[in-house]
């Protein structure tokens, strides 16, 4: 018996240790295997893949954020704000903040309050639509409710003080009791509105860049400066935690002096408009020039609303920088050509002119109110085609190319980089040395055949009233860095000249006797108190080719040559001119688009704007050098009725039935 208990002792111990032996076994292989993959995975991260490692590590222990800068403002010449960035707050609840008071925010007598207190701070909605709008996340469980429910999009400081005094907000200062939380939000804004909106530009993202950028006009074009540089902030891991450290300090972008003077805007826009309205024009462009500085007193582009409100006129496409065919206001710079290249003098040589002239025997140029006979001094007054065209082409029959060569040497082709956006230069085609080379330059010498942006045209007319001095248009006369220091950008010249001061004043004689002279174009703008001179321009409207040129699936479709033409009895009508003639002092262009009925004509309508420019500006002071000048009218402001008295804005609302 005890050499059985014996043996059954022994295997009993040898079967125990077995079992640990084998536990023993593979723990030892776990843990060989464990050491093993630490190795590996050590080799692994710190040899083979570190780089992308410690970019992770970085990327988590290193965030940076990008600091936007503030943007810089747009000023008129005197100063006043056209653009600038203005501080709002979007009103957020969180709803799962951490101490949120769910149960207090969610009583009946709180809650119609609160909703109550809503609807007077912020109408947009109703007492009951408040309820119903806060009800969307009260009637969902917490763990859904939202971290940043809207209650109210770019108000003002004082509605965000004015918010937290409202029902339940105002019972705790704690703002994670009540979840109420003001997001600042940066508003680039126009105070003008509307006015020279097209010049100013406008800022907005891509989905190229996230970052609000100009995206027309100067907020465009000068948005390196106005944006400034970006600054960095980054991650610092403490032993109290995480927090964003700035670490490159953001730059503010610089402040914009223009030369837009707003009392000019505002008289321009109006009077532009008021003429559109009364001609039912399409479109109209208009634009002040400064004699003596080039800089760009004022810009309006306004065009009919055939969609939303048809008979208003609003801002449109920037037209003084697209070429149009000019019509006559051509003929000053081929003026120009022919006196400073003396085929135009004497002035008083004569040409026989009459109604038709069948240049090189094919389609006649005509001249409508031409009497038989003009000396050169009078080619302008009398608009004539056929003047222009025998005083010229005698001197490009066997070089045709000279004239679009001369007008180049005048800077006539040069882009004048002012800021506007998409400025295009003007086209003089050139003419082949042929008989249809020939025919197309007898047209290009009054205007056809051609596209001449606006701009140039005024600039050009500039230079005639600035004595010959070709002066650079400009639309920014300084910038105004973070630190305060003003830069001043210098006037500058397309061509210090293009013409002698002699034959300067010849061409405004003959600009002049365009109004004053009894074959004058435009003698509805005489007037006793601003003499003015110019020209004025007809064009009919060509044809657009707007058949498509894709088909629905976006092939390209081979069409036809277009034949060309032009729409009957439509015009696009100019006038440019500088006043006062004595002394210029500012040049202007006005170009409409198919003007009806009794305003068809280039004076009483395009030059019918200049006209009332000229006189309010002259009633304000604006032509004047004499300090001691009193305008003749009073400044356009408002009357404002203001009392300290309720009782009298009652009675005033009474008597005037003004409602609320």
């Amino acid at each position: 018996m005890s050499n059985r208990s014996s043996n059954s002792s022994n295997t009993n111990r040898s079967s125990r240790h077995a079992i640990v032996m084998g536990r023993f076994g593979i723990i030892f292989t776990l843990v060989i295997l464990l050491f093993f993959g630490i190795v590996y995975k050590l080799i692994d991260t710190t040899v083979v893949h570190a780089e992308a490692w410690s970019a992770k590590g970085d990327s988590t222990l290193l965030r940076t954020r990008i600091i936007t800068p503030n943007r810089g403002d747009i000023l008129a010449s005197d100063g006043t704000i056209l653009a600038t960035n203005l501080s709002y707050y979007n009103i957020r609840i969180d709803f799962r903040a951490n101490s949120f008071k769910i149960v207090e925010f969610c009583n009946e007598d709180t809650m119609r309050s609160l909703c109550d207190s809503l609807a007077v701070l912020l109408p947009n909605r109703s007492s009951k639509e408040w309820r119903k709008y806060i009800a969307t996340q009260l009637d969902k469980p917490r763990s859904k409710r939202s971290r940043s429910f809207l209650m109210a999009r770019k108000v003002d400081r004082a509605t965000v003080n004015r918010f937290k005094k409202l029902p339940f907000f105002r019972a705790w200062k704690n703002s994670s009791k009540t979840g109420l939380t003001a997001e600042p939000v940066i508003v680039r804004s126009y105070p003008f509105g509307e006015m020279a909106k097209l010049s100013i530009g406008r800022v907005g993202m891509t989905e190229e860049d996230p970052r609000v950028i100009g995206r027309s006009g100067l907020e465009h074009a000068l948005d390196s400066l106005l944006y400034g540089t970006d600054g960095l902030s980054r991650l610092n891991v403490g032993t109290r935690g995480t927090r964003m450290t700035v670490e490159v300090p953001p730059v503010d972008g610089y402040n914009v002096l223009t030369t837009i003077d707003i009392t000019m805007q505002d008289i321009l826009e109006s009077e532009l408009g008021e003429i559109l309205r009364q001609s039912g024009a399409e479109w109209g462009t208009a634009m002040i020039m400064e004699v003596a500085t080039g800089d760009i007193k004022a810009m309006s582009n306004l065009e009919k609303d055939t969609v939303h409100h048809k008979g208003k006129y609003i801002e449109g496409m920037n037209r003084l920088v697209m070429g149009y065919e000019p019509g006559s206001v051509m003929k000053v710079m081929s003026m120009a050509l022919a006196l400073e290249h003396g085929y135009g003098l004497p002035v008083t040589k004569t040409y026989a002119i009459g109604s038709s002239y069948p240049y090189l025997n094919r389609n006649p140029i005509r001249d409508t109110h031409s009497p038989g006979t003009l000396p050169v001094s009078r080619f302008l007054e009398y608009s004539s085609n056929i003047g222009m065209v025998k005083m010229s082409m005698p001197q490009y029959e066997h070089n045709p190319g000279l004239f679009r060569q001369r007008l180049a040497d005048m800077g006539f082709f040069d882009l004048f980089k002012t800021g506007l956006a998409r400025e295009r230069r003007p086209k003089v085609p050139e003419v082949a040395n042929n008989v249809g080379g020939r025919l197309t330059l007898s047209r290009q010498i009054f205007g056809y055949s051609t596209q001449i942006p606006p701009i140039s045209t005024c600039a050009f007319y500039n230079a005639i009233a600035n004595d010959g001095r070709f002066v650079r248009p400009r639309l920014v006369k300084g910038i105004i860095g973070p630190d305060g220091r003003d830069s001043t950008i210098e006037v500058s010249y397309v061509r210090d000249r293009i013409l002698s001061s002699q034959n300067a004043a010849l061409l405004r004689k003959m600009m002049l006797d365009v109004v004053w002279e009894q074959g004058g174009t435009a003698k509805a703008l005489r007037n006793d108190i601003v003499k003015i001179a110019g020209k004025t321009g007809t064009c009919k409207i060509a044809l657009e080719d707007k058949r498509p040129r894709v088909d629905a699936n976006g092939d390209s479709i081979k069409l036809p040559p277009f034949k060309g033409g032009y729409l009957d009895g439509r015009y696009r009508v100019t006038f440019c001119g500088f006043f006062p003639y004595e002394n210029p002092k500012y040049t202007c262009i006005v170009v409409i688009n198919d003007p009806r009925g009794a305003l068809r004509g280039p004076a009483v309508s395009a030059g019918m704007v200049l006209k009332n420019v000229a006189l309010k500006l002259f009633a304000r002071g604006k032509l004047s050098d004499d300090p001691d000048f009193t305008p003749s009218e009073q400044k356009d402001t408002p009357t404002v009725y203001a009392s300290f008295n309720n009782d009298r804005n009652s009675t005033l609302h009474t008597s005037l039935r003004l409602g609320n």
